[in-house]
């Protein structure tokens, strides 16, 4: 997949508290039309009135789950990107209410290919959780333990399916 070609000029809304992450986002999807907000009045205004492609959200400090809410509502496919949420029930909590991916800010510089990822799966009508899996459960493994998805084994068999 040529990410930049799949990113081009697609709409996109970054919500995040911390100035220098839509900064560095901003930079690091230069190729895509590009609106941030960094409190929850302002990116739920936006999210109510435009159409994006695609919308970032921070889950700490601008209430990403009530936004996710929002877009899942709108159909605009939603990527979480988090540092303090980073936990085995919040990644559920994110695809039980609509995420299309979940990603630790540790990840953030891949957030083009990610990005990527959800539009892609968006337009061919895939499970976007299997592209997020291939490419992140080693993050998981190494953050929560091997045995993360052992607990809710069902769940998590339904949620990475292809």
């Amino acid at each position: 997949m040529n990410i930049q070609k799949a990113l081009k000029g697609k709409w996109v809304l970054v919500v995040d508290d911390e100035e220098d992450i839509l900064h560095l986002v901003y930079e690091l999807l230069e190729m895509c039309r590009l609106d941030t907000a960094s409190t929850f009045e302002q990116a739920k205004a936006l999210l109510e009135k435009n159409r994006y492609h695609l919308a970032i959200l921070d889950i700490m400090g601008v209430r990403g789950y009530d936004l996710l809410e929002i877009a899942h509502r709108r159909e605009i496919p939603a990527l979480m990107l988090t540092a303090h949420a980073l936990t085995k029930e919040d990644l559920k909590k994110s695809v039980e209410k609509g995420a299309d991916f979940y990603v630790p800010k540790d990840e953030i510089n891949q957030i083009p290919v990610y990005a990527a990822d959800v539009l892609e799966a968006r337009a061919k009508k895939r499970n976007p959780w299997a592209k997020w899996y291939e490419r992140l459960s080693g993050f998981c493994d190494r953050r929560f333990g091997k045995d993360w998805k052992d607990q809710d084994q069902d769940f998590w068999d339904h949620t990475i399916k292809y």
